[in-house]
């Protein structure tokens, strides 16, 4: 699903990261760790597509990333790639179901399919009963489903969640963290995880720890 080799990166005199190597494949779930500061999230922006790198080739689902333009990367970018963060970023004024639908008609989706599609992960994420509640109606679980929902609606290639439970309490986290792994179960979804929930990486296909810009 992904193929990255030798990624830099730095900013001004920073050296972030120094030549990352990395495999992952289709249904796998894995985790990242390490100390904050050791390029754990730029990996994941780079990764993402939201960052780029200095040096390295990156391949995701057999496209090569360097070789679209900004328009091709920003529609591979919603077709493929899914994103759920620590703060879920729902927009306040919409609803849940609002919210889940938005990338769908970026993508030129019929609303009609889009609507359709978003009530299925909102069901299938126990919020059948929340669809016209706006963010600030729903609790902190419920408002990660939703962010949840959102990066599935485009039926990704690969999710990328940077701390998604850490703004969460313990059992909010623990049924997140579940419900990442049903997904995967159910839908062979594929999940990069920047973590330091210790839980969730024990969970995880693999663990791979940043050490100073590096895989270690």
């Amino acid at each position: 699903m992904i193929q990255a080799h030798n990624i830099q990166k730095s900013y001004g005199q920073l050296h972030v990261l120094k030549g990352v190597d990395l495999e992952i494949g289709r249904g796998e779930v894995v985790s990242i760790v390490g100390k904050s500061g050791a390029g754990k999230s730029t990996l994941l922006h780079i990764l993402g597509t939201l960052d780029k790198a200095d040096e390295g080739t990156l391949i995701i689902n057999g496209e090569n990333i360097s070789k679209l333009s900004a328009k091709k990367l920003a529609a591979f970018r919603n077709s493929n790639i899914g994103f759920v963060f620590q703060f879920h970023h729902l927009l306040p004024e919409f609803t849940a179901l609002e919210n889940v639908y938005i990338p769908a008609l970026i993508g030129k989706q019929p609303e009609s399919k889009a609507q359709q599609r978003a009530k299925e992960l909102l069901d299938y994420l126990g919020l059948s009963g929340r669809l016209t509640h706006k963010p600030s109606q729903l609790s902190g679980g419920e408002q990660q489903r939703v962010a949840v929902a959102r990066s599935l609606i485009n039926q990704p290639a690969i999710v990328f969640a940077d701390e998604p439970s850490g703004n969460l309490d313990s059992a909010s986290s623990q049924e997140l963290h579940q419900l990442l792994f049903d997904l995967r179960r159910d839908f062979q979804q594929t999940f990069i995880i920047v973590t330091h929930n210790k839980e969730l990486a024990a969970m995880s296909d693999r663990c791979l720890e940043m050490q100073d810009g590096r895989l270690a």
